[in-house]
């Protein structure tokens, strides 16, 4: 079942990721436009594409959803085999996303204070400025 999943996964994602299914979506919202006027506009022919959008959308979710995380699971073995196998390197970075989110401040902390150490404090100042743009983005959708 997993894997009957998965291949239906990816051949949609490559399917409506593709310009001829964005084209098919436009004719069917052109379509639906047109009908407008022979329907009078009615309550019926505004559910037609509410429906039809709504339940595509709900399924759509699911599909990109396992396509992401088995995009996001193969980088990250990726990453931990390039970890693994490069000399000095941290092994603490392997799995980091599954440390919890005050785990991964303290580490990031200790990152800072490395990178102070060593002169780089370029990278901690833009790094706090994409943190404090993430922070006002989140409050915003609160």
């Amino acid at each position: 079942m997993n894997d009957l999943f998965r291949r239906l996964a990816h051949r949609t994602s490559i399917l409506v990721g593709s310009p001829a299914t964005f084209l098919f979506a436009v004719l069917v919202v052109v379509v639906w436009g047109i009908c407008g006027p022979v329907f009078n506009f009615s309550d019926t022919w505004q559910l037609v594409i509410n429906t039809g959008t709504t339940i595509v959308t709900f399924l759509m979710v699911f599909l990109i959803q396992n396509t992401q995380n088995r995009d996001s699971r193969a980088l990250h073995m990726k990453l931990d085999e390039l970890i693994i196998y490069t000399k000095g390197a941290n092994d603490e970075m392997i799995d980091l996303e599954n440390l919890s989110d005050a785990q991964l401040d303290l580490l990031e902390k200790r990152f800072h204070d490395l990178a102070r150490q060593l002169g780089h404090d370029d990278i901690i100042e833009s790094h706090s400025r994409r943190r404090e743009r993430r922070k006002r983005a989140s409050r915003a959708h609160t």
